[in-house]
């Protein structure tokens, strides 16, 4: 087998000196096949098969997901694990089969599409099934079966057929789930809801240790094992913690009543990291392998295609799809290529490093790509699902620090980006072309007026940014956290904040999207109510937040 990565000769060089190193747990072989092994299908992926009627428990533990909708096809999930905390899942090395079927109503009294595939242990047998030959804009209801066990049943939808008329289409945005500082109270909530798509704007996982009793969760009434017990480096940490995750119950709720978008942040490997720089002094090749671990961990566990299969410590993330011609939506990544965070990274005063026109967040290829569709769209709404705060952000405190970890840290990038949305818009005026920026990152909620100029609140209006607080991460918090007011004072353009935990509705309409951030009064403990925290309008043709 052969690396096909631009970091070849340094994870070569990784895997030679494999079993001396600490952080991989795994025989020199695993370890390398770990980044190395192709799709199912290639000779890699060649384990004996495992009759099914030798799987003796509920192997669906996980759930079920589904990503990504297109017109024709929808993407189907699952992984398959009897014992969701243990690294195999509680399966042999074995090749299992598992048949699927789709219906157009829930009772499957309608079946349209039914078939079978392999859950390879290479993959931590996952499946990733993507079913063709579907109609455009319906709603469906999917499930597997291994042997006598049948998965829970879920909901997906098909996007509307490209150029199609539409009237409008409701998401919801989310963020930042780390386990042990709450109950994934917002989920449960967020099942409930009436929306076509989830988009999850990153931090899905985080790679810090979560003691026995799920840290905030306190939990009585179970022991959680010494394998997450431990910060994420190996594959199989990082397939653990994602059991440990995925077994949540409002979680599966969710991704079972919803398709969902996901793109990656930082703790799906490592806390702010940038390409190939970690956090921490450690040997490049080591990082590397650390990233080809989580990222074969985050494909496995994640409802995602094909052309998304990791390879090595590189991964297609980015990527984009319409709702026929009322939006289009770029998934960027800005952790895998950027270059490294300025001046140490943190708050920090801007300068000639952080400023420098070198400096780039997704990419330069990303950045064109971004700019090349935004040219080319037809879609009235452009709705960019990233990572990290994109408006200015001037800090509470008066001072002159500005986040070098977001786009603050980045201006010569997000310069270029302004610039080429402006270049897209219409001869005409701007009307018929609308920008919105999904984020997370941060745990609060923000709604902020996108301006041509970040730094002047007087400079004109060119779209939204949507800023989804947290899920759980950072616990409770508050509704107007200590900074509020300093915050508000120093960005004019910041037209909603909330400290609490919870998601985003947005719906979308032909002249307006109207915007509420929803949250819960606590998370330390189940049962956490929801409320309407913020509700906002922007007008198509004339972009700017109004409280309604």
């Amino acid at each position: 087998m052969t690396i096909s990565s631009e970091h070849s000769a340094e994870l070569r060089a990784a895997a030679r000196g494999l079993e001396r190193r600490r952080f991989l747990t795994l025989s020199g072989a695993a370890a390398t096949l770990a980044f190395t092994v192709g799709l199912p299908g290639t000779a890699s992926a060649s384990a004996p098969a495992l009759a099914p009627g030798k799987v003796t428990s509920d192997p669906f533990t996980l759930g079920v997901a589904s990503g990504d909708p297109q017109p024709n096809s929808a993407l189907l999930w699952t992984r398959l694990a009897p014992q969701p905390l243990v690294a195999d899942g509680g399966l042999p090395p074995a090749r299992i089969p598992v048949a699927w079927e789709i219906a157009s109503d829930e009772r499957f009294r309608r079946i349209v599409r039914r078939g079978d595939d392999w859950a390879h242990p290479e993959f931590g047998h996952s499946l990733h099934v993507d079913v063709p030959g579907l109609a455009p804009d319906r709603e469906y209801y999917y499930r597997f079966r291994v042997g006598s066990w049948v998965s829970p049943a879920g909901r997906t939808r098909t996007a509307p057929a490209p150029g199609a008329p539409v009237r409008s289409m409701t998401f919801a945005t989310v963020s930042c789930q780390r386990y042990d500082q709450g109950y994934y109270t917002a989920y449960r909530h967020l099942a409930q809801e009436n929306v076509d798509a989830v988009f999850h704007t990153g931090d899905y996982l985080y790679e810090y240790a979560v003691n026995s009793a799920g840290g905030t969760r306190a939990y009585t009434d179970r022991v959680l094992p010494d394998a997450v017990n431990r910060e994420t480096a190996t594959l199989e940490d990082y397939r653990v913690r994602y059991g440990l995750y995925k077994s949540d119950p409002d979680l599966i709720a969710a991704h079972a009543a919803h398709p969902f978008v996901v793109t990656w942040d930082d703790h799906e490997v490592e806390n702010n990291y940038a390409g190939g720089i970690p956090e921490n002094s450690v040997p490049p090749e080591e990082f590397l392998l650390r990233r080809a671990a989580a990222y074969r961990a985050y494909w496995e566990n994640m409802p995602l295609r094909r052309p998304q299969f990791p390879q090595g410590p590189d991964m297609s993330l980015y990527r984009r799809f319409g709702w026929g011609r009322l939006a289009q939506f770029d998934v960027l990544d800005t952790r895998q290529y950027r270059t490294n965070q300025a001046n140490g990274d943190g708050w920090k005063p801007p300068s000639a490093e952080s400023e420098a026109e070198s400096m780039t967040l997704p990419g330069l290829d990303q950045e064109r790509w971004l700019i090349d569709g935004w040219a080319r769209s037809n879609a009235q709404w452009n709705i960019a699902s990233q990572q990290v705060v994109f408006s200015r952000r001037a800090s509470a405190d008066g001072s002159a620090n500005l986040s070098m970890d977001s786009w603050d840290g980045y201006p010569a990038s997000r310069r270029r980006v302004l610039d080429g949305w402006k270049r897209g818009l219409p001869r005409q005026g701007r009307s018929g072309k609308e920008l919105m920026v999904l984020t997370g990152d941060v745990h609060v909620a923000y709604g902020f007026d996108i301006h041509d100029d970040p730094a002047d609140p007087a400079s004109e209006i060119l779209g939204t940014e949507v800023v989804a607080t947290s899920i759980t991460s950072g616990g409770n918090g508050s509704a107007q956290p200590s900074n509020w007011a300093g915050y508000h004072a120093r960005n004019p353009h910041l037209k909603f904040y909330n400290g609490l935990r919870g998601y985003v509705l947005v719906n979308l309409g032909a002249t307006a999207a109207e915007i509420d951030w929803k949250t819960v009064s606590h998370v330390s403990t189940p049962g956490g109510t929801l409320v309407t925290a913020g509700s906002f309008v922007t007008q198509a043709g004339s972009p700017g937040l109004v409280a309604r």
